[in-house]
Order: C-alpha cells, then structure tokens, then sequence
C-alpha cells in the first residue's frame, strides 16, 4: 500500500492559472482551477490508500477523509522535495500527483500505484517536458528536485537523470496532458471521463463548444477529439457536424486553426496576409491530410481582431474564414 500525495495550489484569482489569462479573466482562470483540483480529488478518493494527502500553498479546506499539508520553501522543487519528507511514512511509498491532470483516472492511478510498489519509483511524464506523476519509496531520494530546473521543456528528462544519479530507477508511467494554456484545457477537458466538473467550466469560461463524449456524427467515432470553437471575443460558437466536423470563424490579420485529438494536439497557422493556409483534418486511426500554399488552398480573413479557431473531427473537416466582404473555403485539403 502506499499514500497518494496531491500538490495544489489554492484556487484564487489572480495567484493560479494565470497562463490562461487571456482568454480568461483572473476570476475565470481560478474557476477553472478549481474544477481540475475538485476531479482530481474525487477521482483519487475513489481508490483505497495508506492515506490521502492534499500539500496545499494558500488556504484551502481539506475534503472529508484528507489530511491537509502545508508547501513550504522557495522554489517549486524545493516545495516538492518538503512535500515528500513532510508526509513521509515509515515503510510507506508515496505517489504524488498535481492538480493539472484532471483527466487522471482510477485505473491509471491503481496501475500508477502497483508499480510503485514493485519497481520502488515511478515518473509520468506530461506532454510539454514535464512531469504529473512521481512516486518514491524513500522520501530522501525527493532532494534531487531543488536542483532540477522546474516548469521547463526539459523538466522530466533532467528529474529522470537526477534520480538516475541517485540510483534511482523509476518505472515509466503513461504520458499525460496538463493544463498551462487554454489550448490545454480545451484538449484535457475532451479527454475527461463523463461527471467531471471541469469540461463543462472550461467551455463556460473559455467560451467554446466541447460536444458531449457520447454524441457523435454519422461517420465519426465517439472517441475521436471533440469539436471546438471560439470567435476573437470567446463569446458566439458556431459549430456544425454532419459526415464530418465544420467550424467557422471570423478573424482579422491572424486565424489559427489546430486540430485536436483526444491524445494531443497538432497546430497550424494561417496568415491572411502571406495568403497561405495549412488545413489539418485528422482522425483516430486514419492518415493526416495537409493543404498548404496559394496554389492548394486560400484563406481571407478580414476583420479588427484576431480570432483562433479550434477544430477536431474523424474523417474530414472544413474550416470557413469569414471576412467583411469575401470568403474562400478549405475542405479538406482543396479549393472551393
């Protein structure tokens, strides 16, 4: 058995999230926060541990059946080395985890767990370089964490040779997406399981449409990425699905169209005026379809604003940039 340790920061404007202001607000970015904090914590009740730890920096209730932790020391690693020796069970290993993997399930943290158990050490890697999960048996080994430069592309590769400095040998547990940015959210919040708060507070917030897990268009499969969009303003979503996945926008100098999956994120840029659009239309198990250039495909984009634009579809996707006075349409990789 071991205890399961969740780094957090209190949920108040203006002190968290803030990378995803814009487009949110101070207010906006702490409710969102505070939705990933909250999933995290029902999801980690549900399994059975030595006992449940929320390390805290700020003011925070402790949730029944939590015991409660101050962070303490400077940097984040330093805070992370304390939030291990300050827990520390005799004999038990710990796993902890932050509150920016709110799509963290039972099954990957009962997993995550057992191998902490048989190999001593475990490390999760994020996406951006990172890491969301590190579990070791002897809190002592945690004091390599100062000297690992914190929130960098390549955080969880120096942790992992630190440990290995060490003697440490961590088992490899699966990546995971965390949230820094509002393209983040929008890809963990279609990565959730269904009863979690935190979809629906990050299309409440962020002002995009994320289509119910079990809703799907003729064609597509359920577990295909969720449609996406947002204007300049984050306020009106258009979205329409038939055979495939449709977004429009209206923009300015600037539209960006990104192609989400449920595993992550591939990302495009158009500049109306280089007159140069790369359309991405991607999907589970089918090939990836690009149309770049003036010959290929076109977009004019007029407006005051810049404006981005999210879409995710199987099969096929059309993106529509509308202008003040002209329009040209990408479908899926040719001109209309």
């Amino acid at each position: 058995m071991i205890q399961l340790l969740v780094m957090a920061k209190a949920p108040v404007p203006g002190r968290v999230k803030t990378r995803l202001c814009p487009p949110c607000t101070p207010e906006q970015a702490a409710a969102i926060a505070a939705a990933a904090l909250e999933d995290t914590l029902k999801t980690a009740k549900k399994l059975s541990f030595v006992r449940h730890t929320l390390v805290i920096e700020g003011a925070h209730p402790a949730p029944s059946g939590w015991a409660l932790v101050p962070q303490r020391g400077d940097g984040l690693g330093e805070r992370l080395a304390n939030a291990f020796a300050d827990t520390a069970l005799p004999g038990v290993p710990s796993l902890l985890i932050g509150m920016d993997t709110p799509q963290v399930t039972v099954a990957l943290l009962r997993d995550a767990a057992e191998a902490l158990c048989r190999a001593g050490s475990v490390l999760g890697p994020a996406d951006d370089g990172g890491w969301w999960a590190l579990g070791l048996s002897d809190p002592a080994d945690a004091a390599v964490l100062p000297d690992v430069p914190m929130s960098a592309a390549d955080t969880g590769e120096r942790t992992l040779r630190a440990l290995r400095a060490r003697g440490v040998r961590p088992a490899p547990l699966p990546g995971l997406r965390d949230v820094d940015t509002a393209a983040d959210a929008l890809a963990v919040a279609a990565a959730c399981e269904p009863g979690h708060r935190f979809p629906a507070i990050v299309a409440d917030t962020i002002g995009r449409s994320i289509p119910d897990r079990s809703d799907s268009a003729p064609g597509a499969k359920t577990s295909a990425a969720k449609t996406t969009t947002t204007t300049a303003s984050a306020a009106k979503i258009a979205t329409a699905r038939a055979s495939g996945a449709k977004t429009t926008a209206a923009g300015a100098n600037l539209a960006k169209t990104t192609a989400v999956e449920a595993a992550g994120a591939k990302t495009t840029t158009a500049r109306a005026d280089a007159a140069e659009t790369t359309a991405t239309a991607t999907g589970v198990g089918a090939a990836k379809t690009t149309a770049t250039g003036v010959g290929a495909a076109k977009t004019t984009a007029a407006g005051t604003r810049a404006a981005e634009t999210t879409a995710a579809g199987v099969g096929a996707a059309k993106t529509i940039a509308v202008g003040a006075g002209a329009a040209t349409t990408i479908v899926a990789g040719s001109r209309s």
